[in-house]
């Protein structure tokens, strides 16, 4: 895919562009402890539909965009950054597709800023609220999320890394991309810097969302459980999709990825 390093205020991103130039835009956002790279297996079937996808290395992955401090990996700033690169490349609005961490952002960037979004495809977490909700009231999801506490600690990069990249090549499972930028100490801290800034306000009173939206899940989600997936579409208030795939696990744009860049396509289809 092509690259361009693009500037946000005093950050600079690398994000990979392809597509027709005048196709309607795709932003794809990318979750932990992955990369761009985990939408190779998707992006070919966009393009092939017309549409122009745009790519980040998000805040902490591009080297040139690793702030210090936790409050400057709170999810206001990553939706900001997501907000910038759209100005920053010309696009006034966008259909918006997130995976992990990445759909967290992509929640948020269509609950605040509709106006900007052209429709949602969010795969493997659900809506914010529909999260904490599960998390407070759900013993299987605190069960599956009891990681999140150990990615918060601060130090847990070089804790992570003591044995080399082993644990989070065993996190993402073969066959599944491993961003570079987590294979060191400094991408590793700053990537885990969304989890220690994780609790903002933003991301606990996420808005319900107004804008069409499908929202992907697989049954063996070793991270993500059924009560956060079925109560998402109470959070959102436009045309909605629940796709339930069977025998899926969390890393649905690689392990189901014509699933995903079939909704895409339907979702930025004009008819």
């Amino acid at each position: 895919m092509p690259v361009q390093h693009v500037s946000v205020d005093e950050l600079t991103f690398t994000v990979h562009t392809d597509g027709p130039d005048d196709g309607p835009a795709v932003l794809l956002l990318h979750g932990f402890p992955q990369g761009p790279g985990c939408y190779d297996a998707v992006l070919p079937r966009l393009h092939g539909a017309g549409l122009r996808t745009i790519v980040p290395a998000q805040r902490g992955y591009s080297p040139g965009a690793r702030p210090t401090g936790d409050d400057a990996y709170a999810v206001e700033h990553l939706v900001a950054d997501a907000l910038g690169l759209l100005d920053a490349l010309g696009v006034g609005y966008a259909h918006v597709v997130g995976h992990d961490w990445g759909a967290a952002v992509a929640w948020q960037l269509a609950a605040r800023h509709p106006g900007r979004v052209s429709s949602l495809v969010a795969a493997s977490v659900g809506h914010p609220t529909a999260l904490s909700d599960a998390l407070a009231t759900d013993a299987d999801q605190r069960s599956r999320s009891a990681y999140m506490r150990d990615f918060a600690v601060p130090g847990a990069a070089e804790q992570v890394l003591a044995g080399g990249t082993d644990r989070l090549r065993a996190l993402v499972g073969e066959g599944h991309d491993l961003a570079e930028a987590v294979t060191g100490p400094a991408g590793l801290d700053a990537a885990l810097g969304w989890y220690r800034a994780r609790g903002s306000a933003e991301f606990r009173a996420t808005p319900d969302v107004e804008v069409p939206t499908t929202f992907l899940w697989g049954t063996e989600d070793e991270f993500l459980g059924r009560t956060q997936a079925v109560s998402t579409g109470r959070h959102v208030l436009a045309e909605y999709r629940f796709v339930e795939l069977a025998g899926v696990g969390h890393w649905i744009p690689e392990d189901a990825a014509a699933a995903l860049a079939t909704e895409v396509v339907l979702r930025s289809s004009p008819w």
